[in-house]
């Protein structure tokens, strides 16, 4: 059972870590460049825990509501790439909006708390496919600046004519002309 109070303390640390939401981004950029979002439900997803970096892994869990499952077509997906893909049900407890006064908690001015069924999907992803696609990526922007730039023209140039014609000159003083 989780509290929403876990997933905003992680939420908290991914922002107050430099590396975590770094490592967050290239998380989702190989969720993205994999189309796992074309998906029913998949761009829904909530994180609930992690990203958990290890030496070969890196581990995100994500939630939906129980109503809301996500196509498992793109977890299937995922593991033709070597990613490791969990799915299960959970509750999560979260305090209820308060429109009218049986939804204060007694003797205070919070709401009752409610138990919520959810999904969990915990991914976990090699760090390798993490590093291709951000390399890739990389390559990309590389290339889309070099090919903005207008090409370097010699200022002299010379007529295919005038190469064709060129002689070498090889040891013993014999000189072969070029077609």
């Amino acid at each position: 059972m989780r509290d929403i109070t876990d997933v905003v303390k992680n939420i908290s640390e991914i922002y107050d870590s430099d590396v975590a939401f770094t490592v967050l981004k290239d998380f989702e950029r190989v969720l993205d460049d994999l189309d796992i979002y074309v998906y029913d439900n998949w761009a829904e997803g909530e994180i609930v825990h992690g990203p958990k970096i290890s030496r070969h892994w890196v581990t995100c869990a994500f939630m939906w509501p129980m109503d809301e499952m996500p196509d498992p077509m793109g977890g299937k997906r995922l593991l033709d790439y070597d990613c490791k893909v969990t799915y299960k049900k959970d509750k999560i407890i979260k305090p209820r909006k308060i429109r009218k006064p049986d939804d204060i908690r007694p003797g205070t001015k919070k709401g009752k708390l409610d138990t919520l069924p959810i999904w969990i999907v915990e991914i976990m992803m090699p760090k390798k496919l993490i590093a291709d696609i951000y390399g890739g990526m990389k390559a990309m922007q590389d290339y889309e600046i070099d090919a903005g730039s207008e090409p370097t023209i010699p200022a002299e140039t010379q007529t295919a004519d005038v190469g064709a014609e060129a002689t070498a000159d090889v040891a013993g003083g014999e000189e072969l002309a070029t077609v």
